[in-house]
Formats: structure tokens, C-alpha cells, sequence
């Protein structure tokens, strides 16, 4: 008697229906206590036959049709308690009027019917059990308040049990039925949660990627371009002038070796993973390996390029044939290495652009140290026709976003486009100390 018509919406339909009943088990619990309230009923109908001066067999016949009533408990309970109700003067159904009463308090009617229908059940006992009480005891003197203390213990025992154990079933079904909707809604979170986690780590290991490219970027590129550049030089003067031919050659040396050194510190980094001894192949995620990378580029950054080091960088590009003016204005600070490593980059990168894609074109470069930053600005003029026969040079397309991409993770502001003249001009402003941090 621990399941209602709700409990069977709570589980769910089995594969085959049984009327209202959601399982075969409660079907033949149901038929079963209607077959047992009815055979209570049809007993109760002799005596109440007897007492009415009908004839027993509808007397029998009477109590089997109210005591299967009860088959219908799970799909009308206020039915089968307003049966019970209706049946109690002829003192039948007791078995009918508890199973109703649990299943109508533990359903999910209304309390305000569960309270009326109970309380009439209530009435309707205490009246009965009254005037049978007194009727029993006439001969006998019990005082006065014998019947009516007896009526209301028999009625309360009747009506309170049955009514109470619903309420509480009732209350424990709806408390789990809400534990297991809150389970479906976290496990329902928990895999959104995954969702979201591995789009997180895509989108971090697409950064990595980014991150790592253009670090390779940055260190392989300047160098291989003055490289094709020089190189272009000495094919046209290897023949009239040896002697420049042999310094541009050992310049390509120099700058060949130089891209080597910084490509193997880059590739040495990746391969370490941030870890000196590996004791077997696994793979490493790219997470770990681009925060390896950076790690290493701070704490190389004493040895790295930094702002003392642009002017040697302007004078690679006035060897392989460039006209740059560079101006420093302010007074120079200390700057914090990511700082200093940047605006190296942005330059780096700008003399890059010029030499792939205006040979020719006179560079001006100017640095600017101020109070709370440091701004650099690289601008060419028009490349001149003799610019034409430079050699051309492979473009990726990425560099200026590289360059924004490291002055905006520093908080700076970055500038590039083409100017009046011609020409292009490449902005950075970089803030320093609390800001830069």
C-alpha cells in the first residue's frame, strides 16, 4: 500500500500498460485488496441484510459490488473514500475506508478535499460507532461519558493512522522525486560543464599555437629576410666589387648563424617541456609547452633583445642597403623585459616589413621614452623605382597582427596604416611599472 497513482507518473510507463497502473505489481496488489474488501463487504452484508430485513443474498450481492470498489483507488481515490463514507451506517468497508483514506492523502488531491473528505469520514464513524457503543451498553451503567470517549477513540483510530502514514509517504515520494530531478539537472550541468571545459582547452591550445608561431615569427623572420636581402647583393656585386661581395657574404654568415642560435634556444625550450629529465615519451600538452616557451623567453630576457639592442638592429638594416634615421628621445630607464623584448619585436618586425615590401624606401625610426610608458615608431617613405629589382620576399600576412597582438597584451596601444606620402607607418605605445603589470 506504498503506491498511488503519482508514485506511477514519478517512474514512468513500463513497456506494457496495464490500464491505470503503471506496473504489474500494482495491479495485482490493487485486485488483491479489492478481492479482500470485497469479501469483508459481502460478509458485513449478511449481518446488514438481516438488520434492514432485505434478503441476504442481495445483502452478499451488495457488499461484493462496494468492496471491489477499491480496485479504482489508484485512478479516483475520492471516489472510493466517498463510497466508504457512504457505506459506514451500514457498518461494511472498513477495510476500503483505511486502504482510501492512505491513498487519498498520500495522492496529489488538494489538501482542502483531503481535509473535508477525512473529516467526514471522521464524522461518519464517530455517529456509527456511537450509536452502536450505546446501543451495546443500555443495561449496563458506565456514566456518560463512556460513549461518547469510546466513539471518538474508535473513530480517531480508524481515520488518524491511515491519513497520517499517507501524509508521510506522500512527502517522502515528493522528496525524492525532487532529489531525483535535482541529480537529472547536475549531471545535466556537470555535462555542460565539460562542453565548456573542452572548448576552453581548444581555445588555449589554439592560443599556444598562436603564441608559439609567433615567437618563431619574431625570431626566424627579421634575420632570413636581411639574409635574401644581402644575398640578392652579393649576386649583383660579386663580379664588380669582391671585396663587398666577401663582406656581405660574411654578413649572411653572421645573420645565418645568429637565426640558427636563436631557433635552436626556441626548438630547446619546446623539447624540454619545462622539464630536464623525461624518463619516457608521452605526450606533452601544448598547454604546458607554450607556458614553458614563455617562461623561458622571461627568464632568458637578460640575454634576450631589449632596447639597447634596436640600434644594432637599425644598423643590420643600413648593411644590407637601407637608408634609416634613428632618433632617441627622452632619457632611457630600466623597463620591465617583457617591456623591453616587445618594442624590440615591433621594431623588428616594421624593418622586416620595409625590406619585404618597400626595397628602397628611406626608414625613419624614432624612440620615445616617456614618464609612465615608452612609444616607438617606424614609418618609410615610398619605395623608388630602383626598389622594383629587389628580390621578393615571401609575406605570411602576420606580421601586424603579431605586433598587436604583443602590445595589446601588455595593455599598449598599437597603431599601422598607410600615410599621405606613400608610405607606411607602424605606432606602439607601451605604459611601464604598475600599468605594464
Amino acid at each position: 500500500m506504498t503506491a498511488t497513482g503519482a508514485e506511477q507518473d514519478a517512474t514512468g510507463p513500463t513497456a506494457r500498460a496495464w490500464l491505470w497502473w503503471g506496473r504489474r505489481r500494482s495491479a495485482v496488489l490493487d485486485v488483491g485488496l479489492a478481492a479482500a474488501s470485497a469479501l469483508e463487504c459481502a460478509v458485513q452484508g449478511v449481518g446488514f441484510a438481516e438488520h434492514a430485513g432485505l434478503p441476504v443474498p442481495f445483502g452478499v450481492l451488495f457488499g461484493l459490488a462496494v468492496g471491489s470498489v477499491l480496485v479504482l483507488r489508484r485512478r479516483w481515490p475520492i471516489a472510493v473514500v466517498l463510497v466508504s463514507v457512504a457505506t459506514t451506517p451500514a457498518e461494511m468497508g472498513y477495510l476500503m475506508a483505511v486502504v482510501g483514506l492512505y491513498t487519498l492523502a498520500a495522492s496529489e488531491v488538494p489538501r482542502r478535499i483531503m481535509a473535508t473528505l477525512a473529516g467526514m469520514s471522521l464524522a461518519a464513524t464517530f455517529i456509527v460507532t456511537f450509536v452502536r457503543v450505546r446501543q451495546d451498553v443500555q443495561a449496563a451503567d458506565y456514566g456518560a461519558w463512556y460513549e461518547p470517549v469510546t466513539a471518538v477513540f474508535l473513530s480517531l483510530g480508524l481515520t488518524a493512522p491511515p491519513v497520517l502514514l499517507g501524509l508521510y509517504i506522500g512527502a517522502r515520494r515528493r522528496l525524492m522525486e525532487s532529489l531525483r530531478e535535482r541529480a537529472d539537472s547536475l549531471e545535466q550541468e556537470l555535462s555542460l560543464l565539460a562542453d565548456r571545459a573542452e572548448q576552453r582547452a581548444q581555445w588555449a591550445r589554439q592560443e599556444e599555437r598562436t603564441r608559439i608561431a609567433r615567437e618563431m615569427h619574431d625570431v626566424v623572420a627579421h634575420r632570413v629576410s636581411l639574409m635574401v636581402v644581402h644575398a640578392a647583393a652579393l649576386q649583383a656585386v660579386a663580379l664588380k666589387d669582391p671585396q663587398k661581395a666577401v663582406k656581405n657574404a660574411a654578413l649572411v654568415g653572421d645573420m645565418g648563424r645568429q637565426a640558427l642560435t636563436e631557433l635552436r634556444e626556441m626548438l630547446g625550450v619546446l623539447r624540454a617541456g619545462g622539464s630536464e629529465k623525461v624518463p619516457e615519451a608521452k605526450p606533452v600538452p601544448l598547454a604546458a609547452v607554450g607556458a614553458a616557451a614563455a617562461a623561458a623567453a622571461a627568464a632568458a630576457a637578460g640575454d634576450g633583445p631589449c632596447l639597447a639592442d634596436i640600434e644594432a638592429l637599425v644598423g643590420q638594416s643600413r648593411q644590407a642597403g637601407m637608408v634609416v634615421e634613428f632618433a632617441v628621445h627622452g632619457d632611457a630607464r630600466d623597463y620591465a623585459p617583457q617591456v623591453e623584448q616587445t618594442a624590440y619585436r615591433v621594431v623588428q618586425e616594421a624593418l622586416t616589413n620595409v625590406h619585404k615590401h618597400a626595397a628602397g624606401a628611406k626608414v625613419r625610426v624614432r624612440l620615445a621614452h616617456r614618464e609612465a610608458e615608452v612609444a616607438m615608431q617606424v614609418e618609410n617613405g615610398a619605395p623608388d623605382a630602383a626598389g622594383t629589382a629587389a628580390p621578393v620576399l615571401p609575406s605570411g600576412g602576420n606580421g601586424l597582427v603579431g605586433m598587436r597582438e604583443r602590445v595589446t597584451a601588455l595593455g599598449g596601444v598599437f597603431v599601422s596604416g598607410p600615410t599621405d606620402a606613400g608610405g607606411f607607418r607602424v605606432s606602439a605605445v607601451l605604459p611601464h611599472g604598475e600599468r605594464a603589470a
